[in-house]
């Protein structure tokens, strides 16, 4: 089949920018000028390809450049576009962790990936794109190599991901041997089937996204995975990547509305996480493990988006991790720093921030905040598109358990802001390069919040 050049390369021209980025990166390592160029090379290439996404998307732009394979649509790109904007904090929070360049060349190849998710028409691009932003993220773990637990973390990860991949492989090959066809939408069709082989398909299916999503009971890689990792990267692996896992299901299920047993599976098992993830925070004592149990809750409300009617599900799935993202790196912005690794990643850390450094404990508060789901701040919205969902398809039982289960973040969001605003603690306010761009990042966030905070529906109109 005749691909259209013009479409091709108008199409795909986020993706386009993405990679010429990634050669540019690359070029700067190895004429070893990467310390000083790689960061603004990345940056400037992720800003070029979200502005092309938004461009496009503004312009309704729909073609496609790969019939069969690969889809764009003023939804889609507009997804793109708010997705690729969050990776701009994320690559400015690096400098403080990574001063060479092979971190924006990894990010920038996961980014690829996470681009073509959104517009995957088969299940080939879909797992094409899955792994190319999976497989980056191992070597990202290990890269800064801040604490002995991080070689433990990466494997950790790569192990199961790699069965989650395993596992999503076996479902779609069943599909495609009981369809002859890797198109979206034989597995939308599949999902109300009623013979064994195609229900255990796409269990298999569910079940890889559960994995890769940390959903319980598929949950216990996170927290030592985040708190293994640096703070760029945990930032990075609990948004954009769990955005990208987000993506995966909705073009999965775009079209299908769910139906018999494997509506129990969708809303008991992200149910079960909501609860589990929210109780098990409240124990820790370490920011990014809290961080990696808060995720777990939020996996759950993201995948109660998937009972909800399947025309309402890519704006709520949107609108909430773009929500949940910039709350996120916030607070992973504005964290302050200190000798080692561990010693900042203690919740003691943030006793009297308020005191030493108003700005980030101000800023810290409006992220846990946010993350609550507490009115005005957006994450109020964004839970409230997902529960309205649910009860609308007419499962307002679990809609109902699921708002209480979230109840129960309340607590350890405000023992943050307690321990920052209502708690003595020593340490100074710490300078430098590094930090000044991670507070860039931390203001780039807080208006991301604002604006969503009040104009939501301005965004939600552009989904």
């Amino acid at each position: 089949m005749r691909m259209p050049t013009n479409d091709a390369l108008l199409g795909m021209l986020p993706e386009h920018l993405l990679l010429g980025g990634i050669v540019a990166a690359i070029i700067t390592v190895l004429l070893r000028q990467g310390r000083t160029l790689a960061l603004p090379v990345a940056v400037m290439s992720v800003l070029a390809a979200a502005a092309a996404a938004f461009w496009l998307g503004a312009g309704g732009t729909t073609l496609e450049p790969f019939p069969g394979q690969f889809v764009v649509t003023p939804p889609v790109l507009m997804t793109k576009g708010m997705l690729l904007l969050l990776a701009v904090p994320v690559l400015l929070m690096s400098r403080t962790e990574f001063e060479d360049g092979e971190f924006s060349i990894l990010l920038l190849s996961s980014l690829y990936g996470m681009s073509l998710l959104p517009s995957a028409a088969s299940a080939l691009v879909l797992f094409l794109g899955l792994e190319l932003m999976s497989i980056p993220v191992y070597a990202l773990i290990v890269l800064a190599f801040r604490r002995p637990q991080s070689a433990e973390s990466a494997l950790k990860y790569l192990v199961l991901s790699g069965a989650a991949s395993a596992m999503f492989l076996m479902g779609l090959s069943l599909i495609y041997g009981e369809t002859g066809s890797l198109s979206m939408t034989a597995f939308a069709q599949s999902v109300t089937a009623s013979d064994p082989l195609t229900r255990t398909a796409v269990v298999l299916v569910v079940s890889a996204l559960f994995l890769k999503g940390a959903v319980v009971p598929f949950h216990a890689w996170a927290p030592d995975t985040y708190e293994g990792a640096s703070i760029p990267v945990t930032a990075f692996m609990a948004t954009l990547s769990k955005g990208g896992v987000m993506l995966v299901a909705w073009r999965l299920f775009d079209g299908a509305e769910l139906t018999g047993p494997l509506v129990g599976i969708v809303a008991v098992l992200p149910l079960v996480s909501i609860v589990w993830g929210n109780i098990a925070a409240i124990r820790q004592q370490n920011f990014r493990r809290m961080i990696a149990y808060s995720s777990i809750a939020h996996a759950g409300y993201l995948f109660y988006a998937m009972l909800g009617s399947s025309a309402g599900r890519l704006e709520a799935i949107t609108f909430y991790v773009v929500v949940y993202a910039a709350a996120n790196l916030l607070a992973f912005a504005m964290m302050p720093t200190a000798a080692t690794d561990e010693e900042r990643d203690r919740m003691d850390r943030l006793d009297g921030l308020f005191h030493r450094d108003p700005l980030a404990a101000s800023l810290i508060a409006v992220a846990m905040l946010s993350l609550a789901g507490l009115p005005p701040l957006p994450g109020f919205t964004a839970k409230f598109l997902i529960f309205r969902s649910v009860v609308a398809a007419g499962y307002s039982a679990y809609a109902v358990l699921g708002l209480i289960g979230s109840f129960l973040g309340l607590y350890f969001y405000l023992r943050v802001i307690q321990r920052m605003f209502m708690s003595a603690g020593e340490g100074a306010r710490t300078t430098g390069n590094g930090q000044a761009l991670a507070r860039v990042a931390g203001v780039l966030c807080l208006l991301a919040t604002a604006v969503l905070t009040i104009a939501p529906g301005w965004a939600l109109a552009r989904l």
